[in-house]
């Protein structure tokens, strides 16, 4: 039931809450890991990987529909499947324009940085962050 939770209900956010604004040691922790490590190795793997060897078969269109919904899947957050499947189309589409992928590793990761940095502005500020995510 706990692995039921964790990995089917509960928002990967959520459990980042404890961390954000609580000092800088763990902003610069959380920047680290959600806008540096996370934006490269996720797009080498959706983009540079997964988009590119189903554009052996399919149209580039559909690649990057597909790719944005197992990339807004992986997260494993219903609740943000929209949302992260509209940033997986961005995403794929900036590397099917460019077919570099520092482009969508670069918005992906300035995407995540903006998010954390956002938050913890607003968690400084003293707003309760998780009732603003309508985390329980």
């Amino acid at each position: 039931l706990f692995l039921w939770t964790f990995f089917f209900q509960t928002d990967s956010l959520v459990l980042l809450l404890p961390l954000i604004g609580s000092s800088s040691a763990s902003t610069a922790f959380l920047v680290g890991i959600t806008g540096v490590l996370a934006p490269i190795l996720e797009e080498t793997v959706f983009r540079g990987f997964l988009m590119v060897s189903l554009t052996k078969w399919f149209p580039t269109p559909v690649c990057i529909l597909v790719s944005a919904a197992l990339f807004a899947f992986a997260h494993l957050t219903p609740g943000q499947f929209p949302q992260l499947f509209i940033l997986g189309v961005a995403l794929g589409f900036s590397y099917a324009q460019t077919h570099n992928l520092l482009t969508p590793i670069t918005i992906h990761a300035f995407w995540n940085s903006g998010v954390i940095l956002l938050l913890t502005f607003l968690q400084l500020q003293g707003y309760d962050i998780k009732e603003l995510l309508g985390a329980s």
